[in-house]
């Protein structure tokens, strides 16, 4: 008699109880499993995550690098942007994600899965942004999310049951132990949520911060660095004191990280609305990402033209909201990433910033692409402005406001007569 062939999925694995539990539950369920380990710059130790993962049970372990592209192709893009999600939040975590599901999606090709499957939760803004991103590069792909199934959920009620099931089976829960809050780490950030931080009214323990460090700990002496920009992308980083130079962008952003983290950079404590239409608390530590959208801001601000940066500025909050809420593969991401290109081919120059105690200061900026003209904008001299052109300038504007106001008075004179 033929065996029957098990079914693949391509889980997207981190080592921790979760995944484990859900890796196991898949093997149980008579499904072949393929963990997948995306290194986005996690401190995390890989080689253990990989021996656990065949240990509980998966037939071929993926670890993958993603660093770099997460940089170049990932965070480089939404700098150019601006991208913040309603106004604070750095997207640390929403950039990553569409890089994780596309790499979880070309390794199910690879391997003939039809099934991938994730461990984020239905309350959660990650289940969205990984399954849209499934959907969109394959739509014939299958999902397994144990945390929408009604099975999963009514043998897994809680940590308990999920501890419980580790032990049973032999899983190491010794990185597992109970946390007063929930942690998601890359290159971009970390995250701090849930648990004891969902009260959004007590202040936040300082002791929690991994990325940067608190005011008081941060040097009483600003760092003075400068960013080079092409094209909107930065390309080189010098630190002005030691000369340090870094080019390579994956090396760039992890510099940028250091210095942010040294000066306590980036931090940030808000309540944000999820895509589900839940409101949650969060900490994030976003270091190097922070430094860069301002100074790319700033070369903004001398080498683009008025009208396109209004344009732009437009878009930044639809951008933001498509990456936050998981839309980063789809029609509409294309249409605005090809206009943000279309801004970003002038905004070449060199921003000059102090970096201290939090702050990130810009002190000067120049640019070969500069639309600042010192002569024109000069109060000393005319430099080529006739200055009773304005009397014109401001009459034609100020047209609409007369007649505005004379309706006003007779529709007032009306009324009260």
């Amino acid at each position: 008699m033929q065996k029957k062939t098990k079914k693949k999925v391509v889980l997207a694995y981190s080592g921790g109880l979760d995944t484990s539990v859900i890796l196991k539950w898949l093997v149980e369920k008579g499904y072949e499993v393929i963990a997948y380990v995306a290194d986005v710059g996690q401190p995390d130790d890989f080689e253990a995550i990989k021996k656990k993962a065949i240990k509980t049970g998966a037939a071929k372990v993926y670890v993958e690098d993603l660093k770099r592209e997460l940089v170049t192709d990932y965070v480089f893009p939404a700098i150019k942007a601006n991208a913040v999600y309603e106004g604070r939040y750095m997207l640390g975590t929403s950039i990553a994600r569409p890089l994780i599901a596309k790499k979880q999606i070309e390794i199910a090709h690879k391997e003939n899965a039809e099934f991938v499957a994730h461990g984020s939760t239905g309350k959660g803004n990650d289940q969205v942004r990984f399954e849209l991103s499934y959907y969109a590069l394959d739509p014939d792909i299958k999902v397994i999310a144990p945390w929408k199934n009604k099975e999963f959920l009514e043998k897994f009620k809680g940590r308990t049951d999920l501890l419980n099931y580790a032990s049973k089976h032999g899983i190491d829960v010794s990185q597992s132990k109970e946390k007063p809050y929930s942690e998601d780490a890359n290159l971009i950030h970390i995250s701090h949520e849930a648990g004891i931080l969902e009260d959004p009214s007590v202040p936040f323990d300082e002791k929690i911060l991994k990325y940067c460090n608190t005011l008081k700990e941060a040097p009483d002496k600003e760092t003075k660095i400068e960013i080079h920009f092409k094209d909107g992308i930065p390309i080189k980083v010098v630190n002005k004191e030691d000369k340090k130079t870094v080019e390579d962008p994956l090396e760039l952003f992890t510099y940028l990280n250091e210095l942010g983290k040294i000066n306590g950079i980036g931090v940030v404590d808000m309540v944000e609305n999820r895509f589900v239409g839940i409101k949650s608390r969060g900490i994030y530590e976003t270091p190097g990402y922070t430094i860069l959208r301002v100074a790319h801001q700033d070369i903004e601000g001398i080498a683009m033209d008025r009208e396109v940066m209004r344009l732009r500025d437009m878009l930044a909050p639809k951008f933001s909201e498509l990456v936050y809420y998981g839309f980063w593969f789809s029609p509409e991401m294309d249409f605005l990433m090809s206009a943000i290109n279309k801004s970003q081919e002038m905004i070449d120059g060199v921003v000059h910033l102090s970096l201290y105690k939090g702050n990130v200061s810009v002190l000067a900026r120049e640019s070969p692409s500069s639309l600042y003209d010192k002569d024109l904008s000069s109060m000393d001299i005319e430099g080529g402005f006739n200055q009773q052109d304005s009397e014109g300038f401001i009459k034609i504007n100020a047209i609409r406001l007369k007649a505005n106001k004379a309706i006003l008075d007779k529709h007032n004179k009306d009324y009260f007569d």
